[in-house]
C-alpha cells in the first residue's frame, strides 16, 4: 500500500530521531482524482484500515484534507458515476445558478459543483458523507482547503460541457511531468553562500527548465472599470464603485464562484455577491457539525484555510503568510490569504504578524507550513522555523510535492534543534492548555503581541519580531539567515519587571528599552521567563496523551517583591461537554505556595518537582499539606544553585493527585 509505506517510513524515521509526532497528514493525493469521500485505489482500505489502527494504538492522529467541492460525473459515461455527487442532488444541496441549474466550476477534480451550508440539507448532505466515509478510513478530522470558495474558471463554465470531465485544471499543476512546475529549483535567500555549488546547480536547472516549457498564457479574466448605476439593475460582476482589490480590473470573477450565484434559501435566494465572504465560515460550521455528529460526544478537530469573525468558535486556521486586503463591499474589508507560503525567511518572518493577527481576532488555534511550502527549504531556514513554529497552537510541516523532503530529521542539526524545543513545546502543553481555556471562556489572547501585554510602553509597539505565549514567556526568534546572535527587548524592566533565561534560571540584565543583543547559536532559540509567574509543566513525552500521564511540576518566577500567581486549567481533553473539571490557583509568597482546586476533575498526577527562579533566601526544610492535613514529605530534597532553588522528589507528598485538595507547601 503506498500509503501505509510512505507514510510508515515517515512515523518510524520521527521515532527513530526521537522527535514528537502528535499525528500525520494527507494531502489530495489520498483521493481518487481528487474527488471527495473517494478512496484512491493506491490506498487500498483494508491495509489503510490495518495502518489506521497502529497509528491511533500509539495516540497519533490521522488529518486527510478536504475541499468543499464535489465532482459532477460525466452524465454520458455510466464508468463515471459518483455516488457522492447523486446524494447532493436528491438533496438539492448544491449552489445554483440562477434558478435554471447547479453551478458548474472548476475545481481540483474538473468540473465541480459547492454544497450550499445556508439551508439545512447542505449539513445533511456534509454529515452524512463524513459518516460514511469514517467507514471506509477511520480519519479523526480534516483540514479544509480551497474553503474560499475557489473556482478556476469564469461563471458557470461546466454548462453544457460536463461530458468532457474529468478535466485537468487551467495550469500546470507543481510535479506534472514537461511543465515549468515539474521540479522546484528554488532556494532560500543565502542559500548560494551555505552550499554555493548546489546552488548555482539548481540555477542552471531552473533556468533549462524554464526555456524548455515557457509559462503558458492565462486566458484573461473579463474586466471592467467604474461602471454606471442602472435604475433597477444589479450589476453584482461589476458593481458601480472602484473595487479595492489586488487583481486587475474591477472583477469579481475572478478565481471564485460568480457574484450571481444563488443559494437554496428560498424566497430569498441570497446570492454569492452577498453570502461569499462567509462560505469559509458556513463550510468549517458544517464541519464541525458534521465531525460532531460522526464522533458524539468528542471535540471536533480540524484546521479551514478560509475563515471569518466568529470562526474561531469552531475552528482553527492555517495560515499562508501573504496577506492581502479584498474589499468585496463598501462596507466589509476582510483579511484574505494569497497563495502558500514559500521557503524564504521573510514568508517566516511574517508568520509572526499573521499569528497575532488571528489571535487578537478570536481565531488563536493558528499555525503555518513550517519550513515553507513552495520552494525547497535548506538546514538553517528549516531549523529556524521549526523553532518557531513549536511557539504557533498548530505546529505542522507541509510541502509541495515538486520540491525536496523537509522533515526536521533530514538534517541532523535541524533534528537535534526540534527534539529541545519540541521538548519544551511538550512540556508546556498544560501552561497553553489553561490559556486556551481563558480564550474560550473571556476571549483572552494565547500568542500574544509585547505591547498587548505592556500597554504603557509606546515603543513596543513596532516590535514585530519578538512575541509572548500568554503572559508569561517571551520568544525571541532568529528570522535572517547567517546569524549567531539576536536582539530583543525586555518589556516592563523600567518598572521592575524581572525577566529570567529559561534554560539556566539567570535573571536578565537590560536597561529600560535597551534592545539587547543575545546568544543564538543555530540549535537554540531565546526563551524567557517573566517574573511573577507560575507556570504548570509535565515532562514531555512523545504524544499528548503521554504527556499528560507524566508527574506535575511548576516553575515559579519571582517579581520583584518574591511573590508570583499561576492557574491551571484541566478536564479530560476530549469530550464535547466534561463531566468534570478542575481549576487550580497558584500563589508564591514569603517562602508559601498555595494551591487551591475547584472541581472535581482529578487526574490522580502527584507533584514531583518545584523550581524557583530569582530566591534570594537558602530555605532547609520543606512541608506539604493537602486539605489541612499534613503529608509525608521526608524524601523531599532541596538544592540551590545560585539564585534557583530545585525542590524535588515531591511524589510521596502528593501522591493520589496533586490537586485533590488545597495543597500549600512551605519553605523555611
Amino acid at each position: 500500500m503506498v500509503v501505509s509505506k510512505l507514510d510508515k517510513d515517515v512515523i518510524d524515521a520521527y521515532a527513530a530521531a526521537e522527535i514528537q509526532l502528535e499525528g500525520i497528514w494527507n494531502d489530495l493525493d489520498y483521493l481518487k482524482m481528487n474527488r471527495d469521500f473517494n478512496l484512491s485505489p493506491h490506498y487500498p482500505e483494508d491495509e489503510g484500515q490495518e495502518f489506521l489502527r497502529k497509528l491511533h494504538a500509539a495516540g497519533q492522529y490521522y488529518m486527510p484534507i478536504l475541499d468543499p467541492n464535489i465532482y459532477v460525473p460525466d452524465p454520458s459515461n455510466a464508468s463515471d458515476a459518483y455516488s457522492t455527487y447523486d446524494r447532493g442532488v436528491e438533496l438539492n444541496a448544491f449552489i445554483r445558478n440562477g434558478n435554471d441549474s447547479y453551478y458548474y466550476g472548476v475545481e481540483w477534480p474538473g468540473f465541480s459543483v459547492w454544497p450550499d451550508f445556508n439551508v439545512p440539507q447542505g449539513q445533511q448532505f456534509w454529515t452524512e458523507q463524513f459518516t460514511e466515509f469514517q467507514k471506509t478510513i477511520q480519519f479523526d478530522g480534516f483540514w479544509l482547503d480551497v474553503s474560499d470558495p475557489t473556482s478556476w474558471c469564469t461563471g458557470s463554465c461546466g454548462q453544457g460541457q460536463l461530458t468532457l470531465n474529468p478535466i485537468h485544471v487551467p495550469f500546470p499543476l507543481p510535479g506534472d511531468p514537461n511543465t515549468d512546475l515539474a521540479v522546484d529549483y528554488r532556494y532560500p535567500e543565502a542559500f548560494n553562500v551555505t552550499n554555493a555549488t548546489e546552488a548555482a546547480s539548481a540555477s542552471a536547472a531552473m533556468a533549462s527548465q524554464m526555456s524548455a516549457y515557457p509559462t503558458p498564457t492565462v486566458t484573461p479574466t473579463p474586466t471592467a472599470g467604474r461602471t454606471l448605476p442602472t435604475p433597477g439593475i444589479r450589476n453584482l460582476t461589476f458593481p458601480p464603485y472602484a473595487i479595492n482589490n489586488f487583481l486587475p480590473g474591477h472583477s469579481l470573477l475572478k478565481q471564485v464562484i460568480a457574484p450571481n450565484a444563488t443559494h437554496n434559501d428560498g424566497p430569498y435566494n441570497s446570492t454569492e455577491y452577498e453570502l461569499h465572504n462567509l462560505y469559509g465560515h458556513t463550510s468549517a460550521n458544517a464541519t464541525y457539525n458534521a465531525l460532531a455528529g460522526t464522533f458524539p460526544g468528542k471535540r471536533p478537530f480540524f484546521i479551514a484555510r478560509s475563515t471569518f469573525a466568529g470562526s474561531g468558535n469552531f475552528t482553527g486556521h492555517w495560515g499562508k503568510n501573504l496577506f492581502h486586503k479584498l474589499r468585496i463591499t463598501p462596507a466589509l474589508t476582510i483579511l484574505q490569504l494569497g497563495g502558500d507560503s514559500n521557503s524564504k525567511w521573510g514568508n517566516m518572518y511574517y508568520g509572526i504578524a499573521q499569528a497575532l493577527q488571528f489571535s487578537i481576532a478570536g481565531i488563536p488555534y493558528f499555525g503555518v507550513e513550517t519550513c515553507g511550502f513552495n520552494g525547497n527549504a535548506d538546514m538553517e531556514l528549516c531549523t529556524r522555523w521549526m523553532q518557531l513554529s513549536a511557539w504557533y497552537p498548530l505546529y505542522r510541516n507541509h510541502n509541495n510535492r515538486n520540491t525536496i523532503a523537509q522533515e526536521a530529521y533530514r538534517w541532523a542539526t535541524t533534528a537535534e534543534a526540534t527534539r529541545r524545543v519540541m521538548n519544551i513545546r511538550y512540556s508546556l502543553l498544560p501552561y497553553q492548555y489553561t490559556l486556551f481555556y481563558y480564550a474560550n471562556q473571556a476571549g483572552s489572547t494565547v500568542l500574544r503581541a509585547l505591547a498587548w501585554e505592556f500597554p504603557d510602553d509606546p515603543q513596543l509597539k513596532g516590535v514585530e519580531t519578538q512575541f509572548m505565549l500568554g503572559p508569561s514567556l517571551l520568544i525571541t526568534p532568529v528570522l535572517v539567515p547567517l546569524a549567531t546572535t539576536v536582539q530583543g527587548v525586555f518589556p516592563g524592566v523600567v518598572s521592575g519587571t524581572r525577566w529570567y533565561d529559561w534554560y539556566s534560571l539567570q535573571e536578565i540584565q537590560a536597561a529600560p528599552g535597551e534592545n539587547k543583543t543575545l546568544a543564538a547559536p543555530l540549535e537554540h532559540i531565546n526563551i524567557h521567563v517573566k517574573g511573577g509567574s507560575i507556570i504548570p509543566i509535565q515532562k514531555a513525552g512523545n504524544t499528548t496523551s503521554t504527556s499528560r500521564k507524566n508527574p506535575w511540576s511548576l516553575l515559579i518566577a519571582l517579581d520583584k517583591s518574591g511573590a508570583a500567581t499561576g492557574s491551571l486549567y484541566l478536564d479530560d481533553g476530549l469530550s464535547l461537554v466534561q463531566n468534570a473539571t478542575k481549576i487550580v490557583q497558584f500563589n508564591y509568597s514569603n517562602g508559601t505556595l498555595s494551591a487551591n482546586a475547584s472541581g472535581s476533575y482529578n487526574d490522580g498526577i502527584p507533584l514531583a518537582n518545584i523550581t524557583i527562579a530569582g530566591i534570594k533566601t537558602r530555605p532547609t526544610s520543606v512541608t506539604v499539606t493537602s486539605n489541612g492535613a499534613k503529608c509525608n514529605s521526608r524524601k523531599a530534597s532541596l538544592k540551590q544553585n545560585d539564585d534557583a532553588l530545585y525542590v524535588s522528589n515531591l511524589q510521596g507528598a502528593t501522591s493520589g493527585g496533586a490537586w485533590r485538595g488545597n495543597l500549600v507547601v512551605r519553605l523555611k
